[in-house]
């Protein structure tokens, strides 16, 4: 736990330094450019990526002016928005004409009937049908119709929905000027619509949406989300290759016409654990294919962050990382979701990040000439170079989203709460007055690291935190001075509920609280690797701290975002955050923990102890189990099960391993190290290489010492 020492924190601030615009990609990232300067080395600095002034942006509650008048009135307002370069209305009936007549599609067609051995008209009717099952139909009228709604339903579970006026302006200039890609992050159902609320407030032009194809399928809604801007995709399209044109020339036309801003999501899917997710690539290679092929002259990718008090779905979210199947989207579905409209979610905030130039971001990632070489018309795989460029533009845009987003207070106290022992939490509870003095200890930590904290000003640091008690009373509970999990009761059973089962409840409550948590954990995520590595390794050499760093970032790039080719950039801004704390001494060859500051060495271990836990009994599960081939089905509620027994007899301190994301990104990890290999993708089928698993598990546990890791930073990433 967190000793009760304190240290003298400022608000980071500083003058707000002009940069080109291509060159301000990581305008939220204050810390590491604070830590360039403070250190003087320009050696780390995000150089290629620039940046912005550390001071927050003024935010504005959009909801405190519709209040005050009337639904309807907002409804139907005037909108007016100014489209890309002032080009005429370009109707949906004319878009999707486009696609099915392109060069492209013709070529795709005759060349899936020569194949199959269908007709060329056959091919093209299919075609067709795959379009209309896909295509938006943006109508003002729905989207009036969503504006009411959403001011009715927004009012009623929000306390404010806080906008950056400055990156809304930013956004209103970037839409006339070229095509626009909105990439905002996704923790809720409500990120689908709140973007469109948002530019239907600010007469900027409503975006076409990348959807989920269940949400098509939900009766009369489908058809309001279509009306309202929504394009549908299959989840599964595997090689259908006919799907997989229809779709991309879809994509490549909204961006060349600039019939609308385009939104979609890069994580692919909604984060059940409220982490930020490895992204999903083949959007984002869509996209800018009008601009590798030089049809047109640049792209604008606008990151949003978007941060919730509280997120409407987070007991769904906990039931669903243990194994509960998630309740199929459907319009009844969302009828009896109505009650949620009781409960007060607090505040959203939603920062409209920089616009970032594709142009000048590629300028030497990828050679544009070789597009000339083949007719554009023509399909072709993307090149490596393409390949990796997507790659890291995309890393780089979860990272920008990341920086972005604003931490609350609960945040914070979940960060504590999970480094108490469960039996404290469950039947002793924790002193209130304990846990904020820590809270205001980790606040000053967080500024002094260049967090954005959703900190309520000029209100009483105690209202705060009693206040955010309140918000979260279904994940704790404060009695007699003392702060309580709140666990599971369901009061129709008629029987005692077995161990499990009470291993189970308690699970529910921590992984909900482990979410929140979770959207902190950028802050730290550099420090505290290396905090973990000084911890593991028990070495000071800063060599072999980079390769155990390093070493760490591989196995956990699942877990925690690496923008790809940073790893020395990374282990430098790590060292600069501790020696800028007091934590460590930072010499050419050295890395030494500062005696006087093991408060913050220890607390970043203990908040990525809970991963190598679980990695560790998922690697032992594996190692000891018979069987050389197992399948997903098999080994996610075997590792559940061995995870429960070892929570039961006290050996395993942490529920995070009953997660099935963890699971499943323990198997990820394990594919890319070469150490478990997917036999068949149908059945997802794996072999395990159990002495590769062992070694991985050896290395992690420190018993093979850093020297030996034979590890070369960025090899892997």
């Amino acid at each position: 736990m967190v000793c009760g020492g304190y240290f003298r924190a400022r608000r980071l601030t500083g003058g707000r330094e002009e940069f080109p615009k291509a060159r301000s990609t990581i305008g939220q990232a204050g810390r590491l450019l604070h830590c360039a300067q403070t250190e003087k080395k320009k050696s780390f600095q995000y150089e290629d990526l620039g940046g912005a002034g550390l001071e927050d942006e003024e935010f504005v509650d959009i909801l405190e002016e519709r209040r005050r008048y009337s639904d309807l009135g907002f409804a139907f307002r005037t909108f007016s928005p100014q489209p890309y370069k002032g080009n005429p209305p370009f109707s949906t009936a004319e878009l999707n004409r486009a696609v099915l007549e392109s060069q492209y599609m013709r070529y795709v067609a005759k060349e899936v009937a020569t194949e199959t051995g269908s007709s060329v008209e056959k091919i093209r009717e299919e075609a067709c049908k795959i379009l209309d099952e896909m295509s938006q139909n943006l109508q003002l009228g729905f989207i009036r119709l969503m504006g009411y709604t959403m001011n009715k339903v927004f009012k009623r579970l929000f306390s404010g929905i806080l906008v950056n006026v400055e990156g809304v302006n930013k956004l209103q200039q970037a839409v006339q000027e070229s095509p626009v890609i909105l990439m905002p992050n996704h923790r809720s159902y409500v990120d689908f619509l709140v973007i469109s609320y948002i530019l239907f407030s600010y007469d900027i032009p409503i975006p076409v949406i990348a959807a989920g194809i269940r949400n098509a399928g939900m009766k009369i809604v489908g058809e309001i989300l279509r009306r309202s801007g929504a394009f549908f995709i299959r989840r599964a399209i595997g090689s259908d290759k006919l799907y997989w044109a229809v779709l991309s020339e879809y994509v490549r036309t909204i961006v060349r016409k600039g019939f609308a801003p385009l939104e979609f999501y890069v994580e692919g899917f909604r984060s059940r654990t409220l982490k930020a997710l490895t992204p999903k690539l083949g959007m984002l290679h869509m996209v800018l294919e009008p601009y590798f092929k030089g049809e047109v002259y640049d792209i604008t990718l606008l990151p949003i962050s978007i941060s919730y008090d509280r997120v409407l779905e987070e007991s769904l979210l906990a039931h669903e990382l243990l194994g509960v199947p998630k309740p199929r989207e459907s319009t009844m579905g969302l009828l009896k979701a109505s009650r949620v409209l009781q409960e007060n979610y607090g505040c959203m905030h939603v920062n409209f990040g920089h616009p970032l130039s594709v142009r000048q971001l590629c300028e030497d990632k990828i050679n544009r000439s070789q597009y000339n070489l083949i007719p554009r018309d023509l399909p072709r795989k993307p090149t490596p170079e393409a390949q990796a460029c997507v790659n890291w533009l995309a890393h780089l845009i979860v990272r920008i989203q990341e920086e972005g987003s604003r931490i609350s207070p609960w945040s914070m106290m979940a960060c504590l709460l999970l480094q108490v022992p469960g039996t404290v939490l469950t039947e002793e509870g924790l002193l209130w007055d304990q846990l904020k003095e820590k809270t205001l200890w980790l606040r000053k930590l967080m500024l002094d690291f260049g967090a954005h904290l959703n900190w309520p000003e000029h209100i009483p640091e105690s209202d705060v935190m009693s206040s955010t008690m309140v918000l979260h009373r279904s994940i704790v509970h404060r009695k007699a001075g003392r702060v309580y999990l709140v666990q599971e009761d369901d009061p129709e059973r008629k029987h005692l509920i077995s161990p499990e089962e009470g291993v189970m409840r308690t699970a529910t409550a921590v992984l909900m609280m482990v979410s929140y948590r979770n959207q902190a954990l950028h802050i730290f995520v550099r420090p505290a690797l290396l905090a973990m590595a000084m911890h593991i390794t028990k070495s000071v050499q800063k060599d072999e701290l980079l390769s155990f760093f390093c070493f760490l970032q591989d196995v956990f790039s699942n877990e925690f975002i690496f923008v790809p080719g940073r790893s020395s950039q990374d282990f430098e801004e790590a060292c600069c955050l501790l020696k800028k704390c007091g934590a460590v001494c930072v010499t050419q060859q050295e890395v030494t923990a500062s005696a006087a500051r093991m408060d913050v060495l220890s607390f970043l271990q203990e908040l990525i102890k809970p991963f190598v836990a679980s990695y560790q009994l998922m690697f032992r599960y594996l190692c000891e189990e018979g069987d050389h081939v197992f399948t997903e089905k098999q080994f996610l509620p075997a590792v559940r099960n061995l995870a429960t027994e070892l929570i039961l007899s006290g050996k395993l301190h942490t529920y995070e391993a009953l997660s099935s994301d963890t699971q499943k990104n323990v198997l990820t990890a394990l594919r890319r190290l070469e150490a478990v290999t997917k036999l068949n993708s149908e059945n997802n089928e794996y072999k395990v290489n159990k002495t590769a698993v062992r070694r991985t598990g050896d290395m992690l546990s420190g018993k093979i010492p850093p020297q030996n890791l034979q590890a070369t930073p960025d090899a892997r990433l």
